[in-house]
């Protein structure tokens, strides 16, 4: 009789463990015929596509009035490449204005065309001298550089070409083999590595370590302006920690106030371009083949179509990218 009472037990058990079995793939089942929506919509919330941060403005508080960033480039159909906004950086000086651009670095090329004079007096050949026609439609953005080699020995190295060596202890806005773009103090060698396709110098680090360095209160060492004015047209380039990079243009400012602007538009580090008023442009299209060019910087002394055609100076320009490193159109 026990062996009888304890076989029965065990059918029980058994019975009792398949239905348990049955009741729980039976509702997996019914889950996976069932639309994904919710897996689907889970996907979606936990993927974060970064933009700009709000700009605020010097002194920040809770009644300030932030600025709205507007989307360019938007013909792209990604995530959108380029933002661009304009903003007071100073509550002291309401009628400075800066005009900022933030690049996704993601998706995109940085590149970097010398002009038939700038940066400087060379044998080597000098290349299209402006944006490539058949790079055209997927331009993003163009934008100014930095020095003439004349006013500020840097290195100049683009399309496996050494323009001018490298410096060390220069700001450098390099870009990398893997896609990645950067601005760097420069402690390389003369030549930059292999890792690297594109790389720009133009005096020291502006800003550092997200803080304005001690030598941006020398105005007479970050350039020789017009007329020996303290306050005047300034560009700088900068990065934020996400590797995102930060363009601004400022009229009537000195060094360190623009460092100051660049730390407003949350940079870790930011390199000086271009400054006095001839040469302060950044230019977005409205749709592929550069075709509705705007001046995102309203400078009189620049045209919407600048860089579409030989240029004095070199310059940068931004493209959709087909793959991370690639060479730039030439």
């Amino acid at each position: 009789m026990r062996k009888f009472a304890l076989l029965a037990v065990l059918a029980i058990l058994i019975g009792l463990g398949a239905y348990m079995y049955s009741s729980r793939h039976a509702s997996v089942a019914a889950q996976s015929t069932t639309p994904s929506t919710t897996t689907t919509t889970t996907l979606v919330t936990t993927t974060t596509v970064v933009t700009p941060p709000a700009v605020c403005g010097q002194p920040a508080s809770a009644t300030s009035t932030c600025a709205s960033w507007t989307a360019r480039d938007t013909w792209t159909g990604g995530p959108t490449p380029v933002y661009t906004t304009s903003f007071s950086p100073f509550a002291s000086y309401p009628g400075v204005t800066a005009y900022a651009s933030w690049i996704r670095t993601s998706g995109t090329d940085l590149a970097l065309y010398p002009g038939y004079e700038g940066p400087g007096v060379t044998t080597l050949p000098r290349g299209p001298e402006m944006v490539p026609p058949s790079a055209t439609p997927r331009l993003l953005a163009t934008f100014n550089s930095g020095f003439y080699e004349q006013d500020g020995p840097a290195g100049f190295y683009v399309n496996h070409t050494l323009y001018f060596p490298m410096v060390r202890g220069l700001a450098t806005v390099v870009r990398y083999t893997n896609g990645t773009v950067d601005i760097i103090d420069w402690t390389g060698a003369t030549r930059p590595g292999s890792d690297i396709v594109m790389a720009r110098q133009n005096l020291p680090l502006l800003v550092n370590n997200a803080r304005v360095v001690p030598g941006a209160a020398d105005n007479a060492a970050w350039g020789l302006t017009l007329h020996g004015a303290p306050a005047v047209w300034r560009t700088a380039l900068g990065v934020d920690a996400q590797g995102n990079l930060v363009y601004a243009a400022v009229a009537d400012v000195t060094a360190e106030q623009l460092a100051q602007t660049m730390l407003e538009l949350h940079v870790v580090r930011a390199m000086e371009l271009d400054i006095n008023p001839e040469w302060p442009i950044f230019v977005t299209y409205a749709a592929a083949g550069a075709r509705g060019p705007s001046l995102d910087v309203p400078n009189p002394n620049q045209i919407p179509n600048r860089f579409l055609y030989a240029s004095t100076k070199d310059f940068f320009a931004v493209f959709v990218s087909a793959r991370p490193g690639e060479a730039q159109p030439w």
